[in-house]
């Protein structure tokens, strides 16, 4: 089964058996905005090589998130940095409309439940466990060492920035992690946009956080 790698992030960022998200939303849904921006990138439709994104090719690609994104930015006028993209991206939309595809292809099962019998909670345990098994096995084998292809290491880096890979992947070394995200192993361009993909992540998340923050304590 082909999957994006919005897809990929979010199949590990909830637990195999119980269906449990394994960090925060906001962690989960700003990784979930970069990727698919990573996603144009690696196949050359945008340049993040520089401070703003540039839409190199506007032709679709066939999925109708990534597409969507990549109309957006093509028809919007004034140059924009990733964070920006990120933060029009990183919605619980986004996250419902990719649950919603995988539990429509059979890979993921919606349940609801009650926690103490009260308050309503969605869990989507896995119904066809072989698709993250995949990408499991293909991530696992860049941390041991393998040479990671572009998808791959742009997948590690997004799950280090969200904080999913250590939840994921209990005891991975940081040492590979940051060989990996900062590494020029697949060219100059690929690693800036890993670059600004991760720091715009990253950033996207901080400023979630604050921002939950301050309307807590208001």
């Amino acid at each position: 089964m082909t999957t994006i790698i919005a897809e990929e992030v979010l199949l590990l960022a909830y637990s195999e058996d119980e269906g449990r998200l394994l960090v925060g939303s906001t962690e989960l849904d700003a990784a979930l905005g970069g990727s698919l921006l990573a996603e144009l990138a690696v196949n050359g439709r945008i340049d993040l090589a520089g401070k703003r994104v540039t839409v190199l090719d506007p032709t679709p690609l066939g999925d109708e998130e990534l597409d969507g994104v990549l109309a957006r930015m093509a028809a919007d006028p004034k140059g924009r940095k990733p964070e920006w993209w990120i933060t029009r991206f990183q919605t619980a939309k986004l996250r419902k409309r990719l649950l919603a595809r995988l539990t429509d292809r059979g890979v993921l099962d919606e349940e609801q439940r009650k926690i103490l019998g009260i308050f309503p909670s969605t869990r989507y345990p896995e119904r066809d466990p072989s698709v993250e098994r995949d990408i499991r096995e293909r991530v696992q084998g860049v941390l041991a060492g393998a040479d990671p292809d572009q998808r791959v290491a742009v997948l590690i880096a997004l799950l280090h920035a969200a904080g999913i890979d250590r939840k994921a992947f209990p005891g991975v070394s940081k040492k590979r992690v940051k060989e990996i995200t900062e590494g020029a192993w697949a060219g100059e361009a690929v690693a800036k946009a890993i670059a600004a993909v991760n720091t715009a992540v990253m950033t996207a998340v901080t400023a979630g956080i604050i921002a939950a923050g301050i309307s807590s304590s208001g």
